[in-house]
C-alpha cells in the first residue's frame, strides 16, 4: 500500500500511524519493494491481529521484492486470499510456522538468507517456491500442502526438513538443489512426486515416506547416501534412472505395483524389501544386498551395461561413481523361486539361508569366484595346485577360517557366520540342480565338484566313504577331470605293457602234464628267458595288443602266464573304467 507517493517504510510517523490504524484483520495490502525492519514488521502484524485469537489475519497481500531486514514474524498468521512474496528477501529468520495460507501463495525467486520456518504451516491452495533460494535451514516439518506444491529449481543451501509433511496433490522438486541434508522422513506424497533432475549433495532421507502416485526421480543425483527405508511405493511404475554415489537404501520398503527401478549406485540395500508385484531392477556399478527380501512375484535383477538415459534423452550423470560390475552380496532368506539374476558378478555373494535355491535362475554371465591360486604354492613342504572350478564365497570363508589355511582365501565379512561343509554341500547341490534345469551342464559340473569336495571335507562321514571319495577324486576329479583320468589310463596301460613284457608273455608254450602226474590237461605256459632278454619289439607288440583289447573290455586270446592272466583281468576292469570316466568328464564339459 502506498500513501502519499511513498512506501510504508518511508512514511513519516503520523502518516504511518494513520495507515496502520486504518488496517483491520483481513485487510488487503500492497507493499511491493518495501523494506521492513523488525519494528515495522511487528507493527504491521499487530495492526491486523484478530483480538479473538491473537492471530494476524491478512486478505490479499503483495510483498513481491520486499526486503525483511530482521525477522519476518508471520508465525500463526492467516492469509485468507492470494499472497505473493515473489522475489522477496528475508535477511533474518523467516517465521511462517503454523501459518495458514487459505489461497494461492507464491515465493517464486524469493531469497531466505536466514532460517526459514514453515513448521506446521498449512497451504490450502497452490504453493510456489520455484527458483527460491534458502541459504539457511529450510524447515517444513508437519507442513500440509492441500494443492500442488512447486519447488522446481529451488536451491536449499543448508538443512532441509520435510518431516511428516503432507502433499495431497502434486509435489514438484524438478531441478532442485539440496546442498546439505534433506529429510523427507514420514512425508506423505498422496499425489505425484517429482524430483526429476534434482541434485542432493548431502544425505537424503525418505525413510517411511509414502508415495501414493508416481515417484519421479528421472535424472536425480545423490552425491551421498539416500535412504528410502520403510518407504511405501503404492502405484509407482518406475523409479529413476537415478545416480547415488553412496548407499541407496530400500531396506524394508514396500513396492505394491509392478515397477522398474534404474539405479547407478555404489551400493543398493534391499534388506527385507517387499515386492508385492513384479519388479525389474536395472543396476550399474552397485553391490546389491537382497537378504530377507520378500518376493511375491517374479523379480529380475539385471546388470545394465549401457549408460542410462533420462526421458529427455540425456545421459545420466554418473560422475564420482567407481566403474565396477554389478555384484551380489547376499541372498540370505530370499525365496529364489521368483528371482532372476542376469549378468551379476556373484564372486562375493552369500547363498546360505536362501529358500528354493535350486529354482534360482541365472542368465547371461554370472561369474563365481575361482580358487585362490592359479598356479602352484607350497603347503607343509609339498606343492599344491587347486583345481580351477567355480566355488561359493562361503567356501572361501570356511577355508580361510581353518588352521594353517592356504594364502589368498577371502575372510568372511563382519557379522557373517562360517558355513560348515555339510551345509556347503547342500548349497552346491541346489545350485547344481538350478544349472541342470537350465540345461547348463558345464556349470552344473563345477557345482557337482564343489558338492563332492564338501562331502569329502565333512568330518562326520564314515572313514570308508571318505576313502572312496578320495579315490574317486584322485582318479578322475569326481568324474569331471578328463585329463586326470586319461593320465591314469595311460599310466595303467604303460604298467600293463611293462608287466606283460616282463612277466606275462610266455616264451615256452603250454605242454601236457606227464602221464605219471595223473593230471589231464596242459601245464601253464612258461617264461624262461633272462629278464633283460624279455624286452623285445615282438613281445612289446604282443603286450600292446593285450592292452588295447583290455581297454575295450576284450580278451586278446593270447596264451599268458599266470601273472599275465591276472594282469589282463585287472587291466580289463581298470582301464575301461578310466576310459569311461574320461569320456564322461569330456561329455560334462561339452554338453549343453
Amino acid at each position: 500500500m502506498v500513501l502519499h507517493g511513498a512506501c510504508l517504510a518511508h512514511l513519516d510517523g503520523s502518516d504511518r500511524e494513520t495507515y496502520l490504524a486504518s488496517l483491520r484483520p483481513g485487510s488487503n495490502m500492497d507493499h511491493r519493494g518495501t523494506v521492513f525492519d523488525s519494528a515495522l514488521s511487528a507493527q504491521l502484524l499487530d495492526a491486523v491481529r484478530d483480538p479473538a485469537d491473537q492471530r494476524p489475519r491478512f486478505g490479499a497481500v503483495r510483498f513481491s521484492r520486499a526486503t525483511f531486514e530482521g525477522e519476518a514474524p508471520f508465525g500463526t498468521a492467516r492469509f485468507g486470499s492470494r499472497a505473493s512474496f515473489d522475489g522477496a528477501t528475508c535477511k533474518g529468520s523467516a517465521l511462517f510456522n503454523s501459518t495458514v495460507f487459505g489461497s494461492e501463495v507464491r515465493f517464486r525467486g524469493a531469497t531466505f538468507e536466514g532460517e526459514a520456518w514453515f513448521d506446521g504451516t498449512t497451504f490450502e491452495s497452490e504453493t510456489r517456491f520455484d527458483r527460491a533460494t534458502f541459504d539457511g535451514d529450510a524447515l517444513f516439518v508437519r507442513a500440509t500442502f492441500e494443492a500442488d506444491a512447486v519447488f522446481d529449481e529451488a536451491v536449499f543451501g543448508a538443512r532441509t526438513g520435510f518431516r511428516r509433511a503432507t502433499f495431497r496433490a502434486c509435489a514438484g522438486f524438478d531441478g532442485a538443489t539440496f546442498k546439505d541434508v534433506a529429510l523427507f522422513v514420514r512425508a506423505a506424497f498422496k499425489g505425484d512426486a517429482w524430483f526429476d533432475g534434482a541434485t542432493f549433495k548431502g544425505g537424503a532421507g525418505f525413510d517411511s515416506a509414502t508415495f501414493k502416485g508416481r515417484a519421479g526421480f528421472d535424472g536425480a543425483t545423490f552425491q551421498d547416501g539416500a535412504g528410502f527405508g520403510r518407504a511405501a511405493f503404492e502405484s509407482a511404475s518406475s523409479v529413476g534412472p537415478l545416480a547415488c554415489r553412496g548407499t541407496l537404501s530400500l531396506a524394508k520398503a514396500v513396492f505394491s505395483a509392478a515397477v522398474t527401478l534404474e539405479i547407478a549406485a555404489s551400493r543398493v540395500d534391499c534388506h527385507r524389501t517387499r515386492w508385492a508385484s513384479t519388479a525389474s531392477l536395472r543396476l550399474r556399478h552397485a553391490v546389491i544386498d537382497l537378504s530377507d527380501a520378500v518376493l511375491e512375484f517374479p523379480v529380475s535383477v539385471t546388470a545394465h551395461d549401457p549408460g542410462f538415459l533420462t526421458t529427455r534423452g540425456c545421459p545420466l550423470d554418473e560422475s564420482g561413481l567407481r566403474q565396477a560390475p554389478v555384484r551380489g552380496e547376499s541372498l540370505h532368506g530370499v525365496d529364489a523361486a521368483h528371482l532372476v539374476l542376469t549378468n551379476l558378478n556373484l564372486a562375493e555373494c552369500r547363498f546360505s539361508g536362501t529358500v528354493h535355491l535350486d529354482q534360482l535362475r541365472m542368465e547371461g554371465r554370472c561369474p563365481f569366484p575361482l580358487p585362490n591360486s592359479q598356479g602352484i604354492h607350497w603347503r607343509r613342504g609339498l606343492p599344491v595346485r587347486h583345481t580351477q572350478r567355480l566355488l561359493l564365497a562361503e567356501e572361501q570363508h570356511w577355508r580361510h577360517s581353518r588352521p594353517r589355511s592356504d594364502p589368498g582365501w577371502l575372510p568372511a565379512p563382519p557379522g557373517a557366520d562360517i558355513v560348515e561343509p555339510p551345509a556347503l554341500a547342500a548349497l552346491y547341490r541346489a545350485l547344481r540342480k538350478s544349472h541342470e534345469d537350465s540345461r547348463n551342464e558345464p556349470g552344473a559340473a563345477d557345482f557337482y565338484y564343489g558338492e563332492m569336495e564338501m562331502r569329502r571335507a565333512d568330518p562326520t562321514i564314515a572313514p570308508a566313504e571318505r576313502g572312496l571319495l578320495n579315490l574317486y577324486w584322485a582318479l578322475s576329479g569326481y568324474g569331471l577331470r578328463a585329463a586326470r583320468a586319461i593320465a591314469w589310463l595311460l599310466a595303467a596301460m604303460t604298467a600293463t605293457v611293462l608287466l606283460m613284457i616282463g612277466f606275462g608273455l610266455p616264451d615256452t608254450p603250454a605242454r601236457p602234464y606227464p602221464r605219471a602226474a595223473g593230471v589231464v590237461g596242459k601245464q601253464n605256459p612258461q617264461l624262461r628267458a633272462d629278464f633283460p632278454d624279455r624286452f623285445t619289439t615282438a613281445r612289446a607288440q604282443k603286450a600292446a595288443d593285450v592292452v588295447i583289447n583290455s581297454v575295450i573290455f576284450r580278451s586278446s586270446g593270447q596264451s599268458l602266464t599266470t601273472v599275465g592272466r591276472y594282469t589282463e583281468m585287472a587291466s580289463r576292469f581298470a582301464e575301461p573304467a578310466l576310459l569311461t570316466l574320461a569320456l564322461l568328464a569330456i561329455r560334462g564339459r561339452l554338453k549343453r
